[in-house]
């Protein structure tokens, strides 16, 4: 099992789900809104998210995540 693919292990479907929302754009209610839960609850899933990718801003999380495989940015055309 590659590396990138532990660490996905790591996350679960739900912090996976949020994490391609925020990369997406999506503000934390708008997030909530969308899985139907509250914006609270997705601040908790964010910060555990950001504490087991060891981060501590919104840039280093997508930055890990990018670096981790979790998400692939498109490429430019």
């Amino acid at each position: 099992m590659a590396i990138a693919e532990r660490r996905k292990l790591w996350l679960t479907d739900r912090e996976q789900e949020i994490i391609h929302l925020i990369w997406n754009g999506l503000k934390s209610r708008e997030v909530g809104t969308q899985l139907k839960i509250s914006r609270k609850t997705v601040e908790a899933h964010r910060a555990n998210i950001m504490k087991k990718l060891r981060v501590s801003n919104t840039a280093q999380l997508l930055k890990e995540c990018i670096m981790q495989g979790f998400i692939r940015p498109r490429a430019e055309r």
